[in-house]
């Protein structure tokens, strides 16, 4: 998965937006104001955010996912798009992350989000 393909899988979820908050060379894309991904330009990684319990699993799973580098190594999974994992597990990764930080919105915003499809 390349930075285009990374990009318009996380644009097409709702209520996604995304910025350039930490400078010109991190993408970062947010559901109601709150990250769920974000990636170097230049880098082969992306961060997402995942279930403590089945970030440990990932981990040892697959040597292309790692602590979440330069985050909360609890909550954070750095993946890397070295070829080892498919475009369908990355995919299941981005999905849970978009997930998580969904279903941590004020049923508000969930609402609002949902509306607006």
């Amino acid at each position: 998965m390349n930075i285009e393909e990374l990009r318009d899988y996380c644009l097409q979820k709702p209520g996604v937006t995304e910025s350039f908050p930490f400078g010109e060379d991190t993408l970062v894309f947010k559901v109601a104001d709150k990250v769920f991904l974000l990636t170097g330009l230049g880098s082969p990684a992306f961060n997402v955010k995942c279930d403590p319990e089945r970030a440990v699993e990932l981990r040892e799973q697959f040597s292309a996912v790692q602590p979440g580098f330069h985050m909360n190594k609890k909550h954070w999974n750095t993946v890397h798009t070295d070829g080892s994992l498919t475009n369908k597990q990355m995919r299941e990764m981005i999905d849970h992350s978009y997930n998580l930080v969904f279903a941590s919105l004020s049923k508000k915003a969930q609402a609002e989000i949902n509306n607006s499809i």
